[in-house]
């Protein structure tokens, strides 16, 4: 993968519980089953294999539309260590307008009072034709809104479920 992507925020609540809570990767994901600016108004749904996402080698992917475009990818778990690690990447090419293929997880490391999460995205513009064009353009601001929502996400669930999560300073 050519380009990448982080945020990093501090979560006063144990690895464990932190994980326990992106491991479901509805709440992870939940960005993006939500109407926002950043998806021009539209929503993808998710879609879950048995495994939902919460074992090496299973399926999940999105689909939805934007602006009546169809918007699709197909994604696998390739690493799972809880309570610590979990990668997924895209099987295939992603149907996707700004990035292409694409591998994504979230670290969390074990602080005094609590965590440190960081979520991760490593890809690729997409390969043809106006795609790629906008990637140039705008592949760098969705890469941060989007592991910039995952990770702002979860401090903000902790947050009010009793945790005080503040943004890392680097």
């Amino acid at each position: 993968m050519s380009r990448s992507i982080e945020t990093t925020v501090r979560i006063e609540s144990a690895v464990e519980t932190v994980f326990a809570y992106l491991d479901d990767h509805r709440h992870l994901g939940a960005h993006m089953s939500a109407s926002s600016w950043m998806m021009l108004g539209s929503k993808m749904d998710y879609a879950f294999d048995a495994g939902e996402a919460r074992l090496v080698g299973s399926k999940f992917g999105f689909h939805g539309k934007i602006l009546g475009i169809a918007l699709s990818a197909e994604q696998v778990v390739t690493n799972r260590m809880p309570p610590r690690l979990k990668v997924w990447e895209t099987i295939g090419a992603p149907n996707l307008w700004v990035i292409g293929r694409y591998r994504m997880g979230f670290e969390i490391v074990p602080e005094a009072r609590g965590s440190r999460l960081r979520v991760f995205i490593e890809y690729d513009l997409p390969e043809a034709a106006p795609s790629r064009w906008l990637g140039l353009v705008f592949a760098g601001a969705y890469a941060r809104w989007c592991t910039g929502r995952m990770a702002k996400d979860a401090a903000r669930y902790f947050e009010t479920a009793g945790a005080q999560a503040v943004p890392s300073t680097g």
